[in-house]
């Protein structure tokens, strides 16, 4: 008796390539949910039953991460050339970041929204765990991946766009993250070592961050969009600027417990005197993103995990403006957080809806016709 097939392949080695199309890029969709459980809890305004959501959103998006290691993390055990097939197209690579940041997303979710859960004991040492974890797997991505764009990668003058930030935005999320561990760590030279290395991470982040915003920059004057579905990536640029305000607001909150005072006084004023002015570019650039995304809308853009882009992003600038109307206790700021929140929602819930509608139709799965590069063109006359 003949063996059915699927698409003429036998039904197992059809699995095996389904499940060979679930890449990097997945963990996104824990990132974007993770995000609007901070960002909710962390919302400078009382909402009823806001808390009770972002609890029931912080669950999903632990299922969501256990089941994609699971999912993706076997299948690479087992097939180790689809790594490096993700690894050396210069699309998909820099997707690798987007797994350590869906670790520490969702352990900096068990101490702000999880430990009324599960305990705070449990909660605390769940977090060590997945922030151990993402902060290694960042700095590596944030070595590795660039070492491939500077040895490897075949990349076009016109190439840069906003998925080369997902590699190097991880060890910011890590010093955000890490500022909620400082207060569980015993005071002395641990505490300490740990508030300056979360600065180091700041650092390392945000100044690579702002060469590659540079150059998405640069490539938008001189070529302009793709037009296509990679267009929302462009939301990613406001990723390491919101997470950058948080990380300063939340390391500066804390920089008491690890130094003496003066000096945690002058990290608790940087978190405004730095936050302010980036958040006022972060504005500017929601702006451009935003006509840009409804310029390619507009002609028909196609749904694609990248808008998932639309999600953590919009989080991050939540949970930052959240920074800034504490240290500042501007009415102004707990107005645009909770603005700011609200447009994530919609987002967040239209972006999970398209995405488990063309997983249930096995679009999602399927690999994109052409890995031609990606070319950027402008369009005057639109």
């Amino acid at each position: 008796m003949a063996t059915p097939t699927v698409d003429g392949q036998p039904p197992s080695q059809n699995r095996v390539e389904v499940l060979g199309n679930v890449g990097p890029n997945w963990f996104a969709s824990v990132m974007g949910t993770g995000i609007v459980a901070t960002a909710g809890a962390s919302l400078p305004v009382h909402v009823v039953g806001l808390r009770v959501f972002a609890e029931a959103v912080w669950v999903l998006a632990t299922v969501l991460l256990v089941v994609l290691i699971v999912l993706v993390g076997g299948h690479w055990l087992r097939h180790p050339t689809v790594a490096r097939r993700h690894a050396r197209n210069p699309q998909m690579a820099h997707f690798y970041g987007a797994a350590p940041m869906a670790l520490l997303t969702v352990g900096g979710g068990a101490v702000l929204v999880g430990r009324d859960l599960i305990g705070e004991r449990i909660a605390v040492d769940l977090d060590w765990v997945l922030w151990t974890a993402g902060t290694l797997g960042g700095l590596f991505t944030a070595v590795s991946i660039p070492f491939l764009m500077f040895t490897q990668h075949d990349v076009e003058p016109d190439a840069a766009f906003g998925g080369w930030l997902m590699p190097v935005v991880p060890p910011m999320v890590s010093a955000a993250m890490g500022a909620l561990l400082l207060s569980h760590m015993d005071p002395g030279t641990g505490r300490q070592t740990m508030l300056y290395g979360c600065y180091a991470m700041f650092g390392l982040s945000l100044l690579a961050s702002l060469n590659i915003i540079a150059m998405i920059w640069s490539r938008l004057v001189l070529y302009g969009t793709s037009g296509t579905a990679r267009v929302p990536t462009l939301w990613i640029v406001l990723g390491p600027l919101g997470q950058s305000i948080t990380a300063a607001g939340l390391l500066g909150a804390a920089a008491h417990l690890a130094i003496e005072h003066d000096m945690a006084e002058d990290m608790n004023t940087f978190a405004v005197l730095y936050g302010v002015p980036v958040w006022g570019f972060a504005v500017l650039w929601i702006a451009l993103a935003s006509a840009l995304t409804v310029r390619t809308l507009r002609r028909g853009m196609p749904f694609a995990l990248t808008w998932w882009s639309l999600t953590f992003p919009v989080g991050t600038f939540v949970t930052g403006t959240a920074q800034l109307a504490a240290h500042t206790h501007l009415p102004a700021f707990k107005v645009a957080a909770a603005l700011a929140y609200a447009g994530l929602l919609f987002t967040w819930l239209l972006v999970a809806i398209r995405t488990a509608r063309g997983s249930l139709r096995g679009n999602l799965l399927k690999l994109p016709p052409s890995t031609a590069p990606i070319k950027a063109h402008k369009d005057p006359a639109a």
